[in-house]
Order: structure tokens, then sequence, then C-alpha cells
């Protein structure tokens, strides 16, 4: 008899986690189809044996997995079908997003470099850790749990790279002479990735999908926006005082983010 589960984790909030639930359930073979919500964390997994083995499996990953409620499910052929027209729909969305991200991670860090702006070039690779988070989750469907462990952990480590190699450079113009970064540059693009990432959110609105790496996808573009008008008010602020100041302050609060993510990367890697 096919039966419906949902469970409750206090700490998914974001794709990563919901990689790292995918990874864990993968190899289960009585798993026949899963379904997150962001929103209210909670995670519907439809299987046909117990769930105490899935349940254990989900709290070894340590985000506060918890029983909601268990019973019938509905028949797998409607199922599979509605999932497979819904998994069609989000793959080609998600694949807009990570080209509009990427486009503009390579945008952002080439008129950072050229703006000497680090809010610019700290903001391309919170584009670029979206990008990462986006196609490892497009790439690694159908691919070896081993595969996509090792892609995660390069991404990951990549990403945490080059985020301390922009803190050690914030650091290096904090404490030494360097010109006033370009204001026009830095509003000017800011203002195109702000439109970019205004577009992308309300294409996921759009959607109105209730997975959680589609709701997360919202929350991260979301954040996006408040990054790009975060460059843009230190940018105006440059202008008003014509100091560094402003520009680092920014770069340093959004490397710190990309980090952040970093570290929530590698631990699809574990």
């Amino acid at each position: 008899m096919l039966k419906r589960t949902v469970f409750h984790l206090n700490k998914m909030d974001c794709p990563t986690e919901e990689q790292m639930v995918r990874m864990q359930l993968k190899d289960f073979p009585e798993i026949k189809s899963l379904t997150f919500d962001l929103e209210k964390r909670n995670v519907t997994v439809i299987h046909t044996e117990g769930y105490e083995n899935i349940k254990k499996a989900l709290e070894t990953l340590q985000l506060g997995a918890g029983l909601l409620e268990t019973g019938k499910a509905e028949k797998i052929s409607d199922l599979t079908m509605r999932d497979a027209e819904s998994e069609k729909r989000q793959r080609n969305l998600l694949w807009t997003v990570l080209i509009i991200n990427f486009g503009f991670f390579i945008i952002e860090i080439t008129t950072g470099f050229l703006s000497r702006s680090m809010g610019l070039v700290a903001d391309s690779l919170d584009m670029l850790a979206d990008s990462l988070v986006y196609g490892l989750s497009l790439w690694a469907v159908g691919s070896t749990m081993l595969r996509k462990k090792k892609v995660a952990k390069m991404s990951g480590y990549f990403q945490l790279l080059l985020a301390f190699l922009g803190l050690v450079e914030v650091v290096r113009r904090f404490i030494g002479f360097v010109e006033t970064p370009d204001f026009r540059m830095m509003i000017i693009v800011s203002v195109l990735a702000l439109i970019a990432n205004s577009v992308c959110l309300y294409l996921l609105q759009k959607s109105k999908s209730k997975e959680a790496h589609m709701k997360a996808s919202m929350i991260f573009t979301s954040n996006d926006v408040i990054i790009n008008s975060g460059v843009i008010a230190a940018g105006i602020l440059v202008f008003l005082t014509n100091s560094k100041y402003p520009d680092l302050i920014i770069g340093t609060l959004v490397f710190l983010i990309v980090v952040r993510g970093a570290f929530r990367i590698l631990k699809l890697g574990k």
C-alpha cells in the first residue's frame, strides 16, 4: 500500500538543505516521491513501507527532523505524471534563472575590477554562489551519489577560496592606499543587476511553485535585490563622501554572505 508521510525539518531553509535531504534519501527504493514546502519547512514522502528508516536517515542530517503525520497516499500513476510535468516546468525556469545569474557574475566581476569596487566583486561572487547551487541541482539529476558529493565539494571549496581572496583584498585596501572606486560604474551595473534579479523574482513568483528549491530561489533572489540595493547605496555614499570605505564595508558584508553559502554547499559533500 502506498503511504504518505510528512516530516518537519526546522533548519531546512535553502536549496542546500533540500539537496542534502534528496541525497540522503536517494537510495531508498521504497520512496516514490518527495515534495518540499520551504515556508512550512516540511517534506512529504510518498513510500511503500514503514517510515522509521526514512525518519532515522533524516535525523542524521541534524536539521531538526520530526514526524508530522502519516497515512494513505494517492495512486502512484497520478503522482508520477504530476511530478514529471512539474519537474519539467521547474527545470526550464531554473535554467533561465541560472543563465541570468551566471551572466551577471561575468559582468559584475569584470566591471568590479575595472571600477576598483569590492562591492561589485563581492556581489558577483554572490551571483556565482546562486549559479553553483542551481547548476548543481540541475546537473546532479540522474547522476551517482559519489559524483554529486564530488561536485558539491569542488563548488564549495572554489567559492570559499574566492571569498577568502576577496576578504584579503578588502583588508589590504582598508589599511593601504587605493583609489576611490568609480561610483558611476558601481551604480549603473548594480541597477542593471537589480533589474535582472527583479525579473528573476517575478518569474519565480509567477510559477507559484510550492517546491522548496523554487521557494528558496525566491528567497535567494530577494536577498540579491537587497544586496544590489546595498551596492547602489554604497556607490552613492562614495560619491557624497569621496571615500573608499562605503564600498569596502558593503564588500565585506557580501563576502561574508558568500562564505556562509560556501559552507552550506560543502555540507552536500559530506
